[in-house]
């Protein structure tokens, strides 16, 4: 039996980061990773092996953050927990006996089962596991019509990147946008605009029926009869919690197959934590389940529960997952935080909204200057940012770590309107026209002209 202070099993995003701050938070206590595979991708650089990178082995994790630390890495499956005894029984037969234990099993792909064909040769879902995103990679660069189920991040992603590859590339979505839980309308036109001009044929608000085929896919059949040429399609309709070893342990688990987990990623075993896209996540707004899965996500997680694994030290716990997303499609950067503005009505938000265009450059003559769109929600009563939309270069995506952090920390539109900020002509917009700054401005004036009309001097 191998003995270990703290035990972590799984070791993506979440793992290696819950093993790291738990080794720097505690110094010389024994802390080990268990994973079942050799390597480990970046999860979100998995569509860029296909385009950008064209090699798997440049979207890996290197081991050395774990190793450089003294954390132990052993690669292994864990089958089974015993909670009385605090053991883990792994698939090599091997008994490891815990302090505390993290657990951090990620996520599954959603299959869709109930479509006839799902299961024939050539149709992918997105397994984060290297052997077989390379079988992937063979298959699609042997193909000519690749098509993408799906229209969230990585559904978009994967259709960006192989068309890079001069494949046929269809991307279908059920709703009646792409990305439409993170964006508004004009955010998504633009973004399918984009992708639309770059050879891209997307189909929103289509369903498939059928997937065809003897023994491997040849088409897709849509549920209003289209039928589309298929060598290979690719299932891009999100991820679920990965919870069967926590709920075969007999720990809380909710509806969705998630790890209950309070505000510390406290299991309901003392012992026990849960993070990543295994543990349940709550709306940072409403406090309902939402099903919001991020690496970013997981890293927070992950440095709750490494700080408070044997002692409540970061008096920061999870308030909720805010939901902050960035991605590049075609050149151009989209990235969101918060709720959109179609949500936080559904959610019965009184609203003023300030949106902004301006230039990431000052003057915009400059080269390389881009066109920066930016769009962001308050509560009308309270004043508080509630989200935030922005779209343009490389820029914009810390821009939209700037307005997560406002959204976590309840700042208004006027503590925005009139922050101070570092620019420079070469790096940033101008300070006249700083897009946070402006846009926040602009929400203000249109809540005074409102209230203009009804007043008398």
């Amino acid at each position: 039996m191998v003995q270990t202070d703290l035990l972590v099993i799984g070791g993506s995003a979440g793992g290696i980061l819950a093993a790291t701050m738990a080794k720097k938070a505690y110094g010389d206590i024994d802390v080990t990773v268990m994973r079942k595979t050799e390597t480990v991708m970046v999860p979100c650089g998995i569509p860029y092996i296909y385009g950008t990178l064209k090699d798997s082995q440049k979207n890996r994790i290197p081991d050395a953050g774990l190793l450089d630390v003294g954390v132990n890495l052993v690669i292994d499956s864990a089958i089974s927990i015993d909670r009385e005894a605090k053991t883990v029984t792994t698939e090599k037969g091997e008994t490891y006996q815990y302090k505390k234990l993290i657990l951090a099993t990620g996520s599954l792909p959603i299959v869709p089962t109930f479509i006839p064909g799902h299961d024939l040769e050539n149709v992918f879902p997105v397994i984060k596991d290297e052997v077989y995103l390379n079988q992937v990679k063979e298959k699609i660069d042997a193909s000519d019509n690749v098509i993408v189920i799906g229209g969230g991040f990585i559904g978009v992603e994967f259709a960006e990147q192989i068309s890079l590859l001069g494949k046929n590339v269809t991307l279908i979505e059920m709703a009646d946008a792409c990305l439409w839980q993170a964006f508004d309308k004009s955010y998504t036109d633009d973004l399918e605009a984009k992708m639309r001009e770059n050879g891209i044929r997307v189909m929103t608000g289509a369903r498939v029926k059928q997937m065809h085929g003897d023994t491997a896919v040849e088409s897709v059949e849509l549920e209003d009869g289209t039928r589309l040429p298929a060598d290979v399609v690719v299932l891009g309709l999100g991820v679920k919690p990965n919870g069967k070893l926590a709920a075969e342990a007999g720990l809380g688990m909710n509806a969705k197959g998630a790890v209950l987990v309070d505000q510390y990623t406290r299991t309901s075993d003392p012992s026990i934590f849960a993070v990543g896209d295994c543990a349940e996540k709550h709306c940072f707004f409403t406090g309902r389940d939402v099903p919001v899965l991020l690496a970013s996500t997981a890293a927070m997680e992950a440095k709750i529960a490494g700080s408070n694994a044997f002692q409540l030290r970061l008096v920061r716990a999870n308030k909720g997952t805010i939901s902050t997303f960035s991605t590049k499609v075609f050149g151009k950067t989209y990235a969101a935080a918060g709720l959109t503005e179609t949500r936080a009505r559904q959610e019965g938000f009184t609203l003023m909204v300030g949106e902004y265009k301006t230039m990431d450059r000052h003057p915009g003559s400059l080269p390389d200057a881009q066109v920066v769109n930016i769009k962001l929600i308050f509560s009308k009563c309270s004043g508080i940012i509630l989200g935030a939309q922005i779209s343009g270069g490389n820029t914009v995506a810390e821009i939209i770590n700037i307005l997560s952090l406002a959204i976590q920390k309840g700042i208004t539109a006027t503590e925005l309107n009139t922050f101070q900020t570092a620019t420079h002509p070469l790096v940033s917009s101008s300070p006249i026209s700083y897009p946070i700054n402006a846009a926040a401005m602009n929400a203000i004036a249109t809540n005074c002209k409102q209230l203009n009309e009804d007043l008398v001097i």
